[in-house]
């Protein structure tokens, strides 16, 4: 795992939304050969979306040939409604950039199947081969996407209901009306996260340094769902310095260190599939190890966590129809003489 600690939230979104840009640009997408983006919603990632734009303006990049995927949204509210997660992102991000509105992926809290739309959801990831990289945030409570504490770790996107602690932390966009609020939720899984090829997370602010601690210092618990990426082999943590408050000293100067030898020595994180990562510099080649198993492939994709998860999900359950409840008592069950 790595962990970017950078001086403010300002910092921190910078350095995601450049290293976003240049995981774009060095897989040089195609209409045939697109990049995969997961994008989350909340506070966090606006920063982020802000730079992104910005360098998009500037010609920097270009989302022509990008797929994206969005992590959540909430049920029961129409996709026009002002704190919608469809409204939040058009208004951030896709509807200033040249994102082609067919590439865009959201679900749909209004769908009259509910069920279908999880495994639609679910399908139409698997349809383009994987998620390459998945942009999150956390709540107060560690939870990633809307998989809130005590979810599986195999889970897959369905309907989730929502904490308490993270109704209250979403009353600030509701007028502070806990009434307001959304109750349940659309979510991708835990490990629908977790089979991107990367996961990239910012943290900001002290309010969620506990979080942190858990999920960097602690084993993997379900309670706290961000942990699960400890069993990722490509994730990366950024965070500002507030975010970093109740980590140990030893473990904040043991990332800081690791991040300035990797620097100096023109270290890149090397992703898990060849071909999904686009064609590397003659300079950068580099033997590969003997396969031991088929490679994850746009046709294909390989789940990360088959290997690391005692019985993974490798397709979305259906769950059994739950039967009516017929009254019964126990004079019935007493037979006639």
């Amino acid at each position: 795992m790595r962990l970017i600690i950078r001086d403010d939230p300002a910092a921190a979104s910078k350095f995601i939304a450049n290293y976003i840009i240049d995981r774009i640009n060095t897989f040089n997408p195609s209409k045939e050969h697109p990049f995969v983006l997961g994008l989350p919603t909340g506070s966090s990632p606006v920063g982020i979306y802000k730079v992104l734009v910005e360098r998009y303006k500037a010609g920097a990049i270009s989302f022509e040939h990008v797929v994206t995927f969005n992590m959540d949204e909430y049920i029961g509210i129409p996709r026009e409604h002002p704190e919608s997660y469809h409204t939040f992102m058009y208004k951030h991000f896709f509807s200033h950039v040249n994102v082609h509105p067919s590439n865009i992926h959201i679900l749909n809290g209004n769908a009259q199947d509910l069920e279908a739309e999880c495994v639609g959801y679910e399908a139409a990831i698997k349809a383009v081969g994987g998620i390459d990289l998945f942009l999150g945030g956390i709540g107060p409570d560690g939870h990633i996407a809307f998989n809130e504490p005590g979810s599986s770790m195999a889970s897959r996107t369905r309907v989730k209901t929502l904490a308490y602690d993270t109704i209250i932390a979403n009353s600030r966009f509701f007028d502070n009306d806990l009434e307001k609020v959304p109750k349940m939720a659309l979510t991708v899984g835990v490990q629908t996260v977790l089979e991107a090829r990367e996961v990239v997370i910012i943290i900001t602010g002290a309010h969620k340094s506990l979080a942190l601690k858990k999920c960097i210092e602690e084993g993997v618990n379900h309670m706290w769902t961000l942990s699960s990426l400890q069993l990722h082999p490509h994730p990366m943590i950024v965070v500002d310095e507030d975010a970093t408050l109740e980590l140990q000293v030893k473990t904040v100067r043991y990332f800081k260190s690791i991040e300035a030898v990797a620097s100096s020595q023109g270290f890149e994180q090397i992703l898990p599939s060849k071909v999904r990562t686009g064609p590397r510099p003659a300079t950068k080649s580099i033997e590969p190890l003997p396969e031991t198993k088929q490679e994850p492939s746009i046709l294909s994709p390989q789940p990360l966590t088959s290997t690391l998860l005692a019985a993974p999900a490798t397709e979305y359950p259906l769950r059994s129809i739950t039967p009516e409840l017929i009254p019964d008592r126990m004079g019935s069950r007493i037979a006639a003489h």
